[in-house]
């Protein structure tokens, strides 16, 4: 009737299986949810990028190793955000500092601190050659305290039970023989024996082609398992793996194409785990025990620094404080007076 108050609508029921319990707790969720990062500014985003396209264009640096420099880059980008700051001329070392200060609060290994610091020291100096800043805001900057440890590696007895663990008879079975050895023989990077082609390597000569960190070549001897390891897989078991699409990479996966890394790291890990050995065994460390073996062996530091691809002595000089330490334990060990 007219001028006669309506009764007010009943409140919603809510979704079936929904309680207001449910629904409560639902919006509870939807408020403790982190707001969404503002979008990064293009006067801050356009030199980074810049940055990147000259590090693998111009510098040559694999894919990986720009993904990783973008990560930390686009972390310290975002800290500058929340600090109002717009422009990367407007950064200065504290902010550097400050930044690093944090991360180790939050518990950051000293040597991932380290990495981080080196991804932004090389854009600085990237934008002062660009003239978007007039200075190296990270000049001043110190970096954490590293002590560096001594690479792990395998005994010559563990190395030889490591490489006989593969089965033979499969063509799987030859190619992870095959690439063990290799490895081993040449102390390759993971990534570099993931990506090798078939011209790259010549067996009667004895030797790989390996295009390292920066696209640098180098020459590799291989040595005489490694070279009858990977004459056994091309003849019997990389047939095997060739699907119609595969092209020339010398180790397949199963749907005939190159082997990623992620799989050799667990094959070996697998291998090991068979092979009863106690270390946690990864695959660089095969390359550490490559360059530890050959010193043993006699062999001349820079000849092992021209094999393993390093471009300063002093990261092969590490492999001889491995081996200074190996013979003060056998000496401490066995010698009367040594105790």
């Amino acid at each position: 009737m007219p001028g006669e108050e309506k009764n007010p609508a009943p409140p919603a029921s809510p979704a079936r299986g929904q309680g207001p319990d449910r629904v409560a707790k639902t919006g509870e969720a939807k408020r403790s949810q982190p707001a969404p990062k503002p979008p990064l500014p293009e006067s801050l985003r356009e030199p980074v990028d810049g940055f990147l396209a000259y590090l693998q264009l111009e510098r040559g640096l694999s894919r990986n190793t720009t993904a990783a420099y973008q990560v930390d880059l686009l972390q310290f980008a975002d800290v500058l955000v929340s600090l109002k700051i717009t422009n990367w001329a407007d950064v200065v070392g504290a902010h550097v500092s400050d930044w690093l200060y944090g991360l180790s609060r939050q518990g950051m290994a000293t040597s991932s601190m380290g990495r981080k610091l080196s991804a932004v020291r090389m854009l600085a100096r990237y934008l002062v050659k660009e003239a978007v800043c007039k200075q190296d805001f990270t000049e001043l900057v110190q970096g954490p305290k590293t002590s560096r440890r001594l690479p792990a590696t395998l005994s010559e007895t563990d190395m030889e039970t490591l490489l006989a663990a593969p089965v033979s008879g499969t063509a799987h079975g030859l190619r992870d023989r095959a690439m063990l050895e290799l490895f081993y023989s040449s102390g390759l990077r993971v990534s570099e024996l993931a990506g090798l082609a078939l011209q790259q390597i010549d067996l009667q000569q004895g030797f790989v082609r390996v295009f390292g960190k920066g696209a640098k070549e180098r020459v590799v001897p291989v040595g005489g398992s490694a070279a009858l390891a990977v004459a056994d897989y091309l003849a019997a078991g990389r047939p095997g793996l060739v699907k119609p699409r595969t092209g020339s990479a010398l180790f397949l996966s199963e749907r005939g194409k190159a082997i990623s890394r992620k799989t050799i790291w667990a094959l070996i890990k697998g291998y090991a785990r068979k092979a009863g050995l106690p270390k946690c065994v990864k695959p660089h460390l095969l390359r550490h025990s490559f360059a530890t073996h050959l010193l043993a062996g006699g062999a001349d530091l820079r000849a092992i620094q021209e094999m393993l691809g390093h471009a300063d002595i002093g990261t092969t000089q590490i492999y001889t404080a491995v081996e200074t330490t190996r013979l003060t334990d056998l000496h401490s060990r066995y010698h009367p007076r040594g105790r």
